[in-house]
């Protein structure tokens, strides 16, 4: 099971990095905040002091095309914002 999808690189959790040292990820729906931490801080080698999380279910969406009414749902998420230790610091750019 690979526990972390992806980063979440937005302006808001730009700046909970800056100024909080916290980071937002996108885990897998099973991970727990043990597997969550364990796999933060083997991938990027830092000391994570805290792990909150949050599930976001999927939502109803419809749009009007030429053939009619057209429904969908987005996909159920689940979230992962990671406090780090003082001094410590991920860096998501240096890989581009």
């Amino acid at each position: 099971m690979n526990i972390i999808i992806k980063p979440i690189i937005t302006e808001k959790m730009t700046e909970l990095g800056e100024k909080l040292n916290r980071y937002g990820f996108i885990v897998h729906k099973q991970a727990n905040k043990v597997q969550i931490k364990q796999a933060v801080e083997s991938l990027y080698g830092v000391e994570v002091e805290s792990v909150n999380t949050m599930n976001s279910p999927g939502k109803l969406k419809s749009r009007y095309t030429k053939t009619g009414l057209v429904s969908g749902k987005t996909k159920a998420t689940k979230k992962a914002i990671i406090t780090l230790a003082k001094g410590e610091t991920i860096d998501f750019y240096s890989n581009i």
